[in-house]
């Protein structure tokens, strides 16, 4: 099964993307400046910063030949070489961002991260630093065939299906399933969309509806544990313990983790599967994952170091959350 590319005007984009070298893995545009959000106009869609993400398999001899065409975007760390820019990535969410580069006509940030980085993070939720980002709606304007990249961006998108199943009741709306969804990987953790949270994560999934259904209808019309109403835009899933130690035993191997240090105190060394076994059968399942979720925290890249050009407050780190 292939991660479907969402098509449209990509030309600009692409534009940007010839600047960089071009031995990538993956590379997508994401975010407001992407996709529109409920509320913004279409200036402020335009006037917004592009965000993109580089998959290279060789952090150090792409940063070497970035450097030979785009030193000035890098900061002091270039005067350190390409060695220690790949060391430096390597550090919290393994993602170096270069940022307010203008680029073309636009003001960009690009973040660089190795293959096998990006690799981990769509199987295990490591970080769930890039692997949040593309359970929302991207835009995927190059990619290679390597079959384990493949295989780990699709495990990630069925993944995210299977959290918000625990987190929803028993029936409910499509927009329901990817307003958990998107908020998944919100602010950081996996808290319910209530209160402000709800209207920030109804602004991204709103107006993008039909780009959710194109990255998930496949996996919900594939999945024995759900009845999928296309036509109706309503699902209804096995709420039964066994369904839902089946679902605990497919998530991501993080998150799993995160679940039984809630459940059991530091000390007792119980098996997993007996732990999920027995969250499974608790009434509060759902709230116990999201618990769980709640300490596996999006680590940010570094600010200090790889981040020289980046804004040093808190409004940025909201912005790039809002994508």
């Amino acid at each position: 099964m292939a991660v479907p590319v969402l098509l449209g005007s990509g030309v600009a984009f692409r534009r940007v993307l010839a600047h960089f070298p071009q031995e990538l893995s993956l590379a997508f545009a994401y975010g407001s400046g992407v996709f529109r959000q409920a509320g913004a106009s279409a200036g402020q869609s335009e006037n917004n910063m592009l965000d993109f993400v580089f998959a290279v398999d060789d952090s150090i001899t792409w940063h070497m030949m970035n450097l030979l065409k785009n030193r000035s975007h890098y900061s002091f760390l270039k005067v350190f070489g390409p060695k220690q820019i790949s060391n430096v990535q390597s550090y919290g969410a393994g993602i170096y961002y270069n940022t307010l580069v203008p680029c073309n006509g636009r003001m960009i940030k690009y973040g660089v991260i190795s293959t096998d980085a990006l690799i981990d993070d769509l199987f295990h939720w490591k970080t769930l630093y890039v692997a949040g980002r593309l359970q929302k709606p991207v835009k995927i304007l190059t990619q290679n065939e390597n079959g384990k990249l493949q295989a780990a961006l699709v495990s990630n998108l069925k993944s995210a299906v299977t959290a918000a199943f625990l987190m929803l009741p028993e029936s409910f709306s499509e927009e329901e399933l990817y307003m958990q969804i998107a908020g998944l990987s919100y602010s950081g953790d996996f808290r319910m969309i209530i209160g402000e949270d709800r209207s920030k994560v109804q602004n991204i999934v709103k107006p993008n509806v039909p780009h959710f259904q194109k990255l998930y209808s496949n996996i919900l019309q594939d999945c024995p544990q759900v009845v999928y109403k296309h036509h109706l835009g309503r699902l209804e899933i096995d709420k039964s313990p066994e369904g839902q130690f089946a679902q605990l035993m497919s998530l991501p191997r993080t998150l799993q983790q995160k679940i039984t240090s809630v459940v059991d105190p530091p000390g007792k060394n119980r098996d997993v599967e007996e732990i999920l076994m027995q969250v499974a059968h608790d009434p509060d399942c759902g709230f116990v994952v999201h618990q769980g979720g709640r300490f596996c925290r999006l680590r940010e890249p570094n600010q200090n170091s790889s981040h020289a050009r980046e804004p040093q407050d808190a409004s940025q780190g909201r912005r790039e959350l809002s994508g």
